[in-house]
């Protein structure tokens, strides 16, 4: 069943997965989702990317039993402190990388096996949309950009037309809070506010998720990419290190990682100091350790897409060591939850660091 539903969504999506660097926009967002149409991949590596083992897709479907199991009735993804509130479960940002992480190797609400669950986690982040008066939800700006992520890859994609356009209006109004909160310096910080400040580990993931609401055709102004890349080279990255600190100059894996990505998205792939950014994650020696990268699924994360980002021959040689990690860390019952109440990140963002090859999604793809 997964490789028919893959092939449908491989001929609706194969247009987008060659993702430009996101730029300024001259015309105004769509009223309805875009149209998807099938093109032809170039062949331009000269080096051959890693495909998908058979070792990786069952480490992947493991994952994804996992997190089937593991869903709450109300269609969310949350960790076990759900029953101290909702804030304390991250039961927005757990559910919107669950979709992700079924998206990620072509599953959709409402088609396959997982269709019906994979509706639920939908009505339960558009319930919770219309339930906000302006569109802001979760605990802090990273549950918000994880949920923009979701509802721009999700848009187009379900059985239902009407959803569609639910998830149209919730889009454009989670975008108009990204922006509305952008600090004068051109980063975010937990807050939905201008004036709350920012650090780079929540400016790139705001980030990525205004990229991810660009490619679905909605508008990002080009004083809003400006102001991001201002941001990260002159406020956050290191020259001696060659990396991005959290707040200020620095370095560390996590925001180095994060930092990366957004530059890469915002246009500055082939800047000298995004090179030199890239550098440092590649010769950092607790990189792969899971002991000495205290970050460590949330820096793959975005380590993972920078390689995508900077070509084939850095992806080629960075997927398969990241690839075995996962595989040997995964637990027996098919997660990579660490303990009873962790955060929801783990096991979502270990199946679409996993998933990479298969490029379904198109914010994770050059």
């Amino acid at each position: 069943m997964k490789t028919v539903i893959r092939n449908i969504f491989t001929g609706l999506i194969l247009i987008s997965l060659l993702s430009l660097p996101i730029v300024a926009q001259d015309a105004p967002p769509p009223t309805s989702a875009p149209d998807l149409k099938e093109e032809a991949l170039p062949a331009t590596a000269e080096t051959e990317a890693p495909e998908m083992t058979e070792e990786a897709e069952k480490a992947i479907e493991r994952g994804l039993k996992f997190l089937i199991s593991s869903q709450n009735k109300d269609g969310s993804w949350s960790s076990k402190d759900l029953e101290k509130g909702e804030a304390a479960g991250y039961a927005i940002g757990g559910t919107s990388l669950g979709l992700m992480a079924f998206m990620v190797e072509g599953h959709f609400p409402g088609f396959g096996k997982y269709g019906k669950a994979l509706e639920r986690a939908k009505d339960y982040l558009l319930k919770r949309s219309e339930d906000s008066p302006t569109g802001a939800m979760g605990v802090k700006m990273y549950e918000i950009g994880l949920y923009t992520i979701a509802m721009s890859e999700l848009w187009g994609m379900t059985s239902d037309s009407e959803d569609n356009k639910k998830i149209q209006v919730a889009l454009e109004r989670v975008v108009e809070i990204i922006l509305r909160s952008q600090s004068p310096l051109g980063g975010w910080r937990y807050a939905p506010r201008p004036d709350a400040g920012q650090d780079t580990s929540v400016t790139a993931m705001v980030f990525v998720s205004l990229a991810s609401a660009r490619e679905a055709g909605v508008l990002v102004p080009a004083e809003t990419i400006e102001r991001l890349t201002g941001y990260l080279r002159d406020q956050a990255f290191d020259e001696r290190r060659g990396g991005f600190g959290y707040q200020g100059k620095g370095y560390t894996i996590a925001c180095t990682a994060g930092g990366v990505y957004a530059a890469q998205l915002a246009g500055n792939r082939d800047a000298e100091w995004v090179s030199a950014a890239l550098n440092s994650l590649e010769n950092d020696p607790k990189m792969f350790s899971r002991k000495d990268n205290g970050h460590f699924y949330y820096s793959h994360y975005y380590a993972m897409q920078a390689m995508v980002q900077a070509g084939e021959e850095r992806y080629a040689k960075w997927y398969p060591k990241i690839r075995d990690s996962l595989i040997s860390l995964q637990k027996p019952n098919g997660s990579w939850q660490e303990k009873d109440k962790d955060y929801p990140h783990k096991t979502p963002m270990a199946i679409i660091i996993l998933g990479t090859p298969n490029r379904y999604i198109p914010v994770y793809q050059r």
